[in-house]
């Protein structure tokens, strides 16, 4: 699944960035790695952007950046 299928409150595991672009190297720079837990804190009212935790920060990140980051939720 797609990062942005988990909802708010939800965690899961980042299995691949498949972006190749200037994003997939900003998320890197951000500390988002493959193996890694992220954790969905919240969505715009609109749904676009959402909100992330990332190594104890909060990143919001756009709906198509998110398409590109393949995920599993935790259990």
């Amino acid at each position: 699944m797609n990062l942005d299928q988990i909802e708010p409150g939800e965690t899961a595991i980042v299995l691949q960035i498949g972006a190749i672009d200037g994003v997939g190297r900003r998320l890197r720079d951000l500390g988002l790695t493959e193996g890694m837990e992220i954790t969905c804190v919240g969505r715009s009212p609109l749904g676009n952007p959402s909100a992330y935790l990332i190594l104890g920060s909060v990143f919001a990140l756009r709906r198509e950046d998110c398409g590109s980051i393949l995920v599993r939720r935790c259990e």
